[in-house]
């Protein structure tokens, strides 16, 4: 067809991955392998590309598998997925930055991309200088770059570090100059990885609001993301990833539920060491968790305006740390609703061995609906060590929380509010 701007079939990317080398138990053994070294390496080397005559090999590791779909001019299209799942090694494959080990990869028209912080950039060079080689980098013509650089710099907000090196720059201020250089290719194809994470709130809103605008100019964005709710906003079409194969393709918000049930079995599900969207890197880790009511009864369904306690078993196997733990509260697509923050409450905790944290809401202002809940706890010493976005999933009951008995409609959202009304009346005087 010829509106069709991607298609792919029978796509597969190998990586050959270390092997743990047999150590010699004699001396005359580790003699014979050093003789055999040289044989050894030029056969792995030139080795490192052929993947067809043992696809089960133990040191094979298939990112991408198997995977064929076409996608259209003015399609955009989310990929979502756990980590691990092939996502960012798919984006890749269709920037053309690595090749396939196996299938095709057909793309019409003009690609630009944004997969990680700073791709392209020279970190001695300001940020000037950059626009100017980054943009000749991503195919613009110097007389292209210099048309429009006053509207990169607008849209990157980095005007006053303009002439300072890139190396000073901020993680944040190299996304938004990297995505504005990107965006104003005025590309038939547009591919953006999680990085916008990395941008403050108002950036990723002008962020989103640029690629709405290639879209709606009848060009394709392909969006990875693991904000569920910027997915469905955006997308018209979405895709579920697993294992490197393609495993849902379809409306955005029935992929999205397909994707989130896999982890909603109950409140403790996320607190599970095989559960694949949880990062721990440092020593302080949560080992379980639950809901409690006011009598202090474990609880699967919270009841919406009812006292209600989070509580968080923790494990620390280094020595006692100061610590912090964060809550977000998310509606079930990811869109994120109000959040927890036990320093910002002047709660600074000495966390040492096994150790219990709890934080309790008096009044649980939430819709009834279903929800879940990302936890981290934050080193005073290491940074984030444990990160679980889907610790607690699950759905709260109606109860009164308004004394008239009534809920707004959602569409006014998610978080309940109650005041104090008052009126007061002048009357003239006569």
């Amino acid at each position: 067809m010829s509106d069709l701007t991607i298609s792919t079939r029978g796509l597969g990317k190998a990586y050959r991955i270390g092997r743990e080398r047999e150590k010699s138990d004699t001396l005359l053994t580790a003699f014979g392998q050093g003789l055999a070294a040289p044989f050894r390496n030029f056969r792995n080397l030139t080795g490192l590309n052929t993947f067809d005559q043992d696809d089960a090999a133990d040191d094979l590791f298939w990112a991408l598998k198997d995977v064929s779909f076409d996608i259209h001019a003015g399609e955009t299209v989310g990929f979502v997925g756990a980590n691990g799942a092939g996502k960012s090694t798919l984006l890749k494959v269709l920037s053309r930055i690595t090749d396939p080990t196996r299938g095709e990869v057909r793309l019409r028209g003009r690609v630009s991309s944004l997969l990680e912080v700073g791709t392209g950039f020279h970190p001695e060079l300001s940020g000037r200088d950059n626009i100017m080689m980054n943009g000749t980098i991503l195919g613009m013509s110097r007389e292209e770059v210099r048309r429009k650089f006053d509207e990169i710099v607008a849209f990157s907000g980095v005007e006053q570090f303009l002439d300072t090196p890139i190396k000073r720059y901020s993680t944040g201020m190299k996304v938004r100059l990297g995505f504005s250089v990107a965006a104003h290719l005025e590309p038939d194809i547009m591919i953006v990885d999680e990085v916008l994470a990395v941008g403050d709130a108002d950036f990723q809103k002008r962020c989103l609001g640029k690629m709405e605008d290639v879209a709606s100019r009848g060009r394709t964005v392909l969006f990875v993301s693991h904000n569920m709710g910027a997915v469905q906003n955006l997308c018209s079409r979405c895709m579920l990833l697993k294992g490197g194969r393609i495993v849902e393709d379809g409306n955005p918000g029935d992929v999205i539920r397909t994707y989130l049930s896999a982890y909603s079995t109950g409140a403790e599900t996320g607190f599970s060491d095989d559960n694949e969207l949880r990062e721990t890197t440092g020593p302080l880790r949560f080992t379980a968790g639950r809901m409690l009511d006011a009598a202090g009864n474990e609880i699967q369904r919270p009841v919406s305006g009812e006292t209600t306690t989070f509580e968080l078993d923790v494990e620390n196997s280094g020595v006692p740390m100061a610590a912090r733990v964060r809550l977000i509260f998310k509606e079930k697509d990811g869109n994120n609703l109000f959040a927890l923050h036990s320093g910002m409450s002047g709660k600074i905790m000495t966390v040492g061995g096994r150790s219990k944290i709890a934080v309790t809401l008096d009044r649980l202002p939430l819709l009834p609906g279903s929800y879940r809940i990302g936890a981290a706890i934050i080193s005073s010493v290491d940074g984030v060590s444990d990160r679980i976005p889907n610790a607690f999933l699950f759905d709260i009951e109606a109860s009164t929380f308004f004394p008239s008995g009534d809920y707004p409609p959602r569409r006014h959202g998610g978080v309940l509010m109650d005041g104090e009304w008052t009126v007061h009346t002048e009357t003239s005087a006569r």
